[in-house]
């Protein structure tokens, strides 16, 4: 499995932004990732004042290269971005070792 993580800066980012992030996960951008070919699955974390990170897991080398270039070429423009007031300080790709599923499941909804 191929991941890749992209992660923003949140330091330098206005007041009450973390509220946004959380609004434009849930009504714009968990829609757009939901059934997505070749994505596994994909995590929105974020430390509030410290950082906003999507992690994703892709389910082949092709797929992941193919998502970063596409991605990568319109990072500063991206809606997290726009949001942030920056670019992200890191877009990073990674092998995945193994997922394991809790026994209480796995909540797939944009807020918990």
């Amino acid at each position: 499995m191929k991941g890749l993580s992209v992660r923003w800066s949140l330091a330098t980012a206005e007041d009450g932004v973390e509220e946004q992030l959380s609004t434009y996960v849930a009504e714009s951008s968990h829609a757009r990732f939901t059934g997505m070919a070749g994505l596994q699955f994909k995590t929105w974390r974020m430390v509030p004042g410290e950082w906003f990170e999507g992690s994703y897991v892709f389910s082949s080398d092709e797929v992941r290269a193919e998502f970063q270039a596409t991605f990568t070429a319109g990072a500063a423009e991206s809606p997290v971005s726009q949001l942030v007031g920056s670019g992200p300080v890191l877009i990073e790709p990674c092998d995945i070792v193994a997922i394991a599923e809790g026994w209480d499941g796995f909540n797939a909804a944009p807020r918990a």
